[in-house]
């Protein structure tokens, strides 16, 4: 039974990486294999002579001696337990999502346009990478590709320019995603598990990751494609929507910032400092819309008008609710392995036949070979369920060097193909980036920023 659920994750994968070629969009099989995989559990559950223990990460002793009524019961403890894990990182990533959709509302992205005074292709190049960085920290790398693309649109008209550009803001947005704790899904992942904590994650990962954006774009800066000016009136700019853009951006950022901190303070779960950064935006939000303030009432018909007029309500139906199915489905996909202790397993095979590869290595040499493995892994596959099965692979303490290390490489590993992050598939659709020109002329500006960051973090680490 447990090789069938085992060929039931690698053929909802495998769907999941064709997305574009089955035209069947990646949540669907993410959905199946969730439900398949739990189902065969239950129905199996007296064959497995396993089980994991996901609170204690440890195998549950004489597991195969238990009843069914015992091994029933620990399975829906254990499915309970995952559910609610996912369901915090869900939570949290609807609050940050209305906050950036409520900011867009107010057309406050459109303040960063007043950062571009220059023509000089070489200067635009750094001020749109570092703007990558910093917002990726906040709003996470998916949402700052989109959002600088769509700048990027307005004042870069030829397209073959553009797409060199939206190759290095790819770059950039995974690498400062990789720092912060809601800065890439992994990392908030990672974070929300109590694998990492804020202080030590900026502490290992800032300069590495700052390194890694650095060497890319400071190669690119030399080549002809960055040469020369661009043939762009700077000043020809759209008026903001709303005069509260600038307001709502500031705030909105200022609310997700927020959110580390108060974690720190209270040491609630993340999700609960997002609902209040959330709630307090929501609050601006209407006040500034000048609409009624109802997010209750769905009957009447003042509450429908309400409704097409109500920033919150127009943000919320603006979420991109497929990519929470998504989350869902290959996390709890993911935990049925980790239940059957497939992955510890797994993990403990793999420390052991590495160094049969060549030299015996150290214990941190092996697992740092592991960890590089998984980033190159990320640029060909999702990265989000790599850095799930490493949460069932490992049990290392919290802040050790070795989830910081998952962090970086899981979340700019994926720099390398297009298909390799979610930033990159993003911007792969909004300007139709062809697969093999990102691997001709931005893969080996990904793999040079990445192989630096790298031997920048063996040194950071040695500092804690």
């Amino acid at each position: 039974m447990e090789t069938v659920i085992i060929l039931v994750f690698v053929f909802g994968y495998l769907a999941i990486t064709l997305e574009h070629s089955i035209k069947i969009d990646k949540l669907i099989p993410a959905l199946v294999m969730m439900a398949i995989s739990w189902a065969l559990i239950s129905l199996g559950i007296d064959s497995f002579p396993t089980w994991f223990d996901s609170a204690k990460h440890a195998l549950v002793s004489n597991f195969p001696s238990l009843g069914h009524d015992e091994k029933m019961h620990l399975m829906e403890e254990t499915l309970l337990h995952h559910l609610g894990k996912t369901a915090e990182i869900l939570v949290f990533l609807l609050g940050a999502m209305t906050i950036v959709e409520i900011i867009d509302y107010f057309d406050g992205f459109s303040t960063i346009k007043n950062f571009i005074k220059t023509k000089k292709k070489s200067k635009i190049l750094w001020i749109f990478a570092i703007l990558a960085f910093i917002l990726s920290a906040i709003i996470d790398n998916l949402t700052a590709t989109i959002v600088l693309i769509s700048i990027l649109q307005k004042i870069v008209k030829d397209r073959s320019v553009r797409i060199w550009y939206a190759g290095l803001i790819i770059i950039a947005a995974n690498a400062g995603g990789a720092f912060s704790p809601i800065g890439d899904v992994t990392t908030t992942m990672l974070w929300i598990g109590n694998k990492v904590s804020t202080g030590y994650l900026f502490g290992y990962l800032f300069l590495p990751s700052l390194i890694c954006m650095i060497v890319p774009v400071l190669i690119a800066s030399f080549l002809p494609a960055f040469k020369g000016d661009l043939e762009i009136d700077i000043e020809d700019e759209d008026k903001p929507k709303s005069r509260f853009g600038a307001t709502m951006l500031y705030m909105g950022l200022g609310g997700i910032i927020f959110v580390p901190i108060f974690k720190v303070v209270t040491h609630l779960p993340p999700y609960v400092g997002m609902m209040l950064s959330l709630g307090v935006v929501a609050i601006f939000a209407e006040i500034y819309s000048s609409s009624k303030f109802s997010l209750t009432e769905f009957d009447d018909e003042e509450s429908d008008s309400h409704a097409h007029h109500s920033p919150v309500h127009h943000s919320l139906s603006k979420i991109e609710l497929p990519s929470i199915l998504f989350f869902l489905g290959i996390l709890m996909a993911v935990a049925a392995l980790e239940s059957l202790g497939t992955l510890f397993g797994f993990a403990s095979t793999l420390k052991e036949s590495i160094p049969m590869m060549g030299t015996e290595l150290q214990g941190t040499q092996v697992s740092d070979l592991v960890v590089i493995l998984l980033g190159v892994g990320s640029a060909v596959i999702d990265n989000v369920p790599l850095v799930a099965a490493s949460l069932g692979m490992f049990s290392e303490n919290l802040d050790d060097q070795l989830w910081h290390f998952i962090a970086y490489s899981a979340g700019t590993g994926g720099s390398m193909l297009i298909i390799g992050s979610a930033a990159g598939v993003v911007a792969m659709g909004m300007e139709k980036i062809d697969f093999f020109w990102y691997i001709k002329k931005i893969s080996w500006l990904a793999l040079a920023g990445f192989l630096a960051g790298t031997l920048v973090f063996f040194f950071t680490r040695t500092l804690f």
